[in-house]
């Protein structure tokens, strides 16, 4: 990407990753960045402190995961995004659920395919 062009950001973690770069790819979005957090705890608070700073255009950030909402890394790196980004950061995932799997292999595609969509129209 060619950073003064990205105006969003989407972090992850985990093989949603992959489903985001493949999208991406798809779309031939080059306003959008991804990046993949491989470390949540301790959190490198300064580490994406300084790769945010790369982009000077960017107005948006979102955080993309397959996990329901209550559960997966959303409710943790929270706060942990809100001081290091000066912007509202999005969430783009399933809803919160009692089960972190919907158990039928369609809707789960279904959903999956939702929420990469979510993080790049969001």
């Amino acid at each position: 990407n060619n950073k003064k062009a990205v105006t969003k950001l989407i972090l992850c973690c985990g093989k949603v990753y992959y489903d985001l770069l493949e999208e991406q790819t798809k779309r031939k979005s080059n306003d959008t960045a991804i990046i993949r957090l491989e470390q949540l705890y301790p959190f490198p608070g300064n580490k994406l402190q300084n790769i945010v700073e790369q982009y000077p255009k960017l107005q948006k950030v979102v955080w993309c995961q397959e996990e329901p909402q209550n559960m997966g890394a959303w409710q943790f790196v929270l706060p942990h995004l809100q001081k290091v980004i000066e912007s509202k950061i999005q969430y783009a995932g399933r809803r919160a659920a009692a089960s972190p799997a919907v158990g039928y292999a369609k809707k789960h595609l279904k959903e999956q395919q939702t929420l990469i969509d979510l993080a790049f129209t969001i």
